[in-house]
């Protein structure tokens, strides 16, 4: 098949001479199996045994979403193929490893994510499932959609567009619409919902832009955007335009602040 040069440099990019994320797990993968004998099995079977990343994820994943209608076998075979065949999905995954280490306190490392996050893994699942969605392949990908939402309780239609560097932050009930867009460098906090307003077609879900930050349980509905290093506040819900660099928080949400951090998302400061 042949790339673009554009699609080009998005392998190399995913597949550098040396993939430091890859090591530095690997690293933390071999500290805890020594210090925790009872895990050793599951991290060498997840990551010791394996010979990338890419590798890692689809074991780790296809074991967790493995169910009596599409085995696990299957699922691993396929995810080892659709990170194969569309590296850039490596791209975005390193990215938001990288991000949740550097805004998430509790996760001290790449290890935590990898095999415990059910953000991340939620995420990663969806990427393969959006892929096979831009390919054609949607009945599969809606059942993705499905398994993911009933596994890690995060439930993001595959048609919906998703950048890297992406924490999902505990992740619980986060709800994702078929138009939604997110762009790079979002943090989103539990219970957040991406959603329309009724039962309309169309381009109906919101769009949000780079930098933003969303607090725990804030509702964002319809076709609003959520400007460049906005700020959400928990609880809020959302149903106009936010302006970019401002803080919005209430029921409805209103500006409280024109002027908030350089990037909310990475800060991760929830003070009003």
């Amino acid at each position: 098949m042949a790339t673009s040069k554009a699609a080009e440099e998005a392998i190399a990019e995913a597949h550098p001479a040396v993939d430091t994320v890859w090591l530095k797990l690997r690293e933390e993968a071999n500290a805890a199996a020594s210090r925790e004998p009872v895990l050793a099995e599951l991290i060498h079977r997840s990551i010791l045994d394996c010979e990338s990343l890419e590798e890692s994820l689809a074991h780790r994943i296809s074991r967790k979403l493995g169910h009596h209608a599409v085995s696990e076998p299957y699922l691993h075979d396929l995810f080892v193929e659709v990170f194969s065949e569309y590296p850039v999905i490596g791209q975005s995954v390193r990215k938001d490893i990288i991000a949740i280490d550097q805004r998430d306190p509790a996760s001290g490392g790449y290890l935590s994510p990898v095999l415990y996050f059910k953000g991340f893994q939620a995420l990663t699942a969806y990427r393969i499932a959006h892929c096979l969605w831009n390919h054609g392949r949607n009945e599969l990908a809606l059942y993705l959609q499905s398994i993911i939402s009933q596994v890690y309780g995060v439930d993001i239609h595959p048609a919906a567009r998703i950048g890297c560097g992406i924490l999902m932050d505990h992740a619980t009930s986060i709800v994702v619409g078929e138009t939604a867009v997110i762009e790079d460098n979002v943090s989103l906090l539990h219970e957040v919902t991406l959603g329309g307003t009724g039962k309309i077609k169309g381009d109906r879900h919101p769009k949000v832009r780079c930098g933003v930050l969303i607090g725990a349980g804030a509702k964002i509905l319809g076709n609003v955007e959520i400007g460049e290093c906005a700020k959400v506040g928990a609880g809020s819900v959302v149903l106009t335009d936010v302006p970019a660099h401002s803080t919005v928080a209430g029921v409805p949400a209103r500006v409280v602040r024109r002027a908030c951090e350089d990037l909310p998302a990475e800060c991760m400061d929830h003070q009003i």
